[in-house]
């Protein structure tokens, strides 16, 4: 094949901060598309939308990862048990290259604000961690991805708090923030450069993020009462502002938590 992308290219001038487009192929199938200009290399990356992000069947499934899984319940099936069930070396080539590639199309997924999908993604590599950890035959390989679970889990926490800050769920989206805060700090250490960088990476981003979402949260009725009552005060409008405490008090006594035995 000996077509010249060089009309493409100049008909989509290069722009680093809006280089991801989605498309549909002649076939129907949607994609993504990445502008590239490195120097002397320019051109357009292209990856499928859903599926494996090549468009490829490995071993005639979706996905390897399906396939390795399918490929434990027949040892299963066979001997009553997973115990002695293992990921050979090159299984787990399979799975890391597939992981990468997941990997690198929720990145582009991010760009374009499709958290739906980058939540798909992402929950699709986190059980690539589990499943390596749980099954591969090497320890080398069973830690390969550990490094990488502070960066994971914050790229779906971001992904499921956009996605509920857009259906203006802020306390839920919050709450997302905290949770997964919580769990990257009582993530084991792994003794890897790049676990230690992403945990403080990722607690940074995650904390800014709150600040972001608190932002745009808008008041709830008690503190837009409480604020009133403040300014009441200020004014010296005793009045109102015994009213306003009244209807605080029986705001507050309806969302307090009952009491325990």
């Amino acid at each position: 094949m000996n077509t010249d992308i060089t009309e493409l290219l100049r008909a989509w001038e290069f722009d680093p901060e809006a280089n991801v487009r989605q498309t549909t192929n002649v076939d129907g199938i949607q994609m993504i598309q990445v502008r590239v200009d490195q120097g002397a290399f320019q051109g357009i990356l292209q990856v499928n939308l859903d599926g494996r992000p090549d468009g490829k069947r490995p071993h005639g499934m979706d996905f390897v990862l399906d396939y390795m899984k399918a490929k434990r319940d027949r040892w299963v099936a066979r001997t009553g048990s997973d115990a002695e069930f293992t990921l050979s070396r090159e299984d787990c080539r399979e799975l890391f290259d597939e992981s990468s590639r997941i990997y690198g199309r929720y990145v582009f997924l991010l760009q374009l604000k499709d958290y739906e999908r980058v939540v798909r993604d992402t929950e699709r590599n986190m059980e690539v961690f589990r499943f390596v950890r749980q099954y591969a035959e090497r320890e080398k390989d069973r830690n390969t991805l550990e490094k990488w679970w502070p960066y994971i889990l914050r790229i779906n926490a971001v992904a499921r708090a956009m996605r509920a800050a857009e259906a203006e769920h802020f306390d839920k989206a919050l709450r997302i923030v905290t949770e997964t805060k919580a769990a990257i700090e009582a993530l084991n250490p792994v003794e890897a450069e790049e676990f230690h960088l992403e945990r403080e990476r990722s607690q940074q981003a995650l904390n800014e993020l709150a600040q972001e979402l608190e932002a745009r949260r808008p008041p709830s009725r008690l503190e837009v009462l409480e604020r009133r009552l403040e300014e009441a005060i200020e004014r010296d409008e005793f009045e109102r502002a015994v009213v306003l405490r009244d209807e605080i008090r029986r705001l507050s006594d309806q969302t307090e938590p009952p009491a325990t035995e």
